[in-house]
């Protein structure tokens, strides 16, 4: 891909690497907000080429992770009625529900469809009138623009048999729920460069001031996330904590304001439950009462169901960047991709997922018979 190879350059991202180590005096604990940028670390080793000293910890931006498991219920219950088509991105149908996922439900003979877009929902509603069409929206800030649309435009063309089962979440109120938490070891933040692309990184400046934490908002690739980190080694170094933005290719201060007004036009601001977190007040968004006919949840009365999580599964200790998922028992053992007991062994972006892709469970094994696994090195070599 055209410009891509620079951000994924072997000698750039040692030369950010050897920054790094010259600046770095003490330890510090850096949280990276995104489950894409979680990805990028485990799978290029980021975190192995930077100094021991600095401790990268994954933080809950895996939307997929997040959604509550009574959310993930509802939606069970929603698609196993009668004349209901439900509509979901893929990363949702295996994510464990208290009964089984989506795609255990669908071959049960749910009438349950993969979509690539929240607009493709709505012209299923057109082309169905005789089918109730739920669509499943979920995700940060990111999403929120198309799902807020996908209901717009179902409200403007008057289909009255397309709903949305609303579960938005917003990243500040969490990165404010971490640094409040009695346990909290973060003291600087890699900010999640697709949320900001959309909402910009105004918000994040009261935080950094607040709690004196820099937050620098980040790319993807790995010579980001190593100039990401750089950038905030050197604000802690020297006792500062402002917004910085080392994705400013994608990402402005205001960001993008037709997407912001169609959130605030559709949506509006409420407490949400995350999963493995708990309730985070006002972190989330809701359907403005004048779309209260698209409100699946209103619509089909399943508010009122609740869950238990796993007592196995530690993924909300690993959301809140307390443990990592090599921590866990259950890793790689009866906790698989094949066998998952939580949302971040499943999802594309969660950390769980990362360690099991690229071999890191694998990793204790191999030191035990004496052998050191072996990495994928930025550059793409071995």
């Amino acid at each position: 891909m055209k410009y891509l190879d620079e951000y994924r350059d072997a000698a750039a991202a040692r030369k950010l690497a050897d920054a790094i180590a010259r600046t770095v005096t003490r330890p510090w604990v850096i949280m990276e907000v995104c489950g894409g940028q979680t990805h990028t670390i485990v799978k290029y080793g980021v975190d192995r080429v930077i100094p021991d000293c600095i401790e990268l910890v994954h933080g809950p931006g895996c939307p997929v992770c997040v959604t509550p498991l009574e959310m993930i219920d509802r939606a069970h219950a929603i698609a196993s009625r009668p004349g209901v088509i439900f509509c979901s991105f893929g990363d949702m149908l295996r994510v464990p529900g208290s009964n089984g996922d989506l795609l255990q439900l669908k071959s049960r003979g749910s009438n349950i469809r993969i979509v690539y877009s929240p607009l493709d929902a709505v012209n299923l509603a057109a082309a169905n009138p005789d089918r109730k069409v739920v669509f499943f929206a979920i995700g940060f800030e990111t999403t929120a623009p198309p799902n807020a649309m996908a209901v717009w435009l179902a409200a403007k063309r008057n289909l009255k048999n397309f709903s949305v089962l609303v579960s938005h979440v917003t990243v500040p109120p969490s990165m404010t729920a971490i640094l409040q938490s009695p346990g909290n070891r973060v003291q600087g933040f890699l900010g999640p460069g697709h949320v900001c692309t959309v909402m910009g990184f105004e918000e994040y400046e009261p935080i950094a001031r607040r709690y004196r934490v820099p937050v620098v908002v980040t790319g993807f690739e790995p010579v980001d996330m190593l100039e990401g980190v750089l950038m905030t080694v050197r604000q802690l170094e020297a006792g500062t904590a402002t917004v910085e933005n080392q994705y400013a290719r994608a990402v402005r201060r205001e960001g993008n304001a037709q997407s912001k007004k169609l959130i605030e036009d559709v949506f509006e601001i409420c407490d949400r439950k995350w999963r493995g977190v708990g309730i985070i007040p006002k972190s989330g968004y809701k359907l403005r009462y004048e779309y209260r006919d698209h409100d699946a949840e209103r619509l089909y009365e399943v508010a009122d169901i609740q869950a238990n999580e796993s007592t196995v599964c530690i993924s909300g200790q690993i959301l809140r960047g307390l443990k990592k998922p090599h921590d866990c028992t259950a890793f790689g053992k009866t906790c698989t991709p094949q066998t998952p007991l939580g949302a971040t062994m499943v999802s594309s972006e969660g950390a769980c997922a990362a360690y099991h892709a690229y071999g890191r469970h694998l990793e204790a094994t191999g030191r035990r018979n004496g052998h050191q696994p072996e990495l994928v090195q930025i550059g793409g070599g071995k």
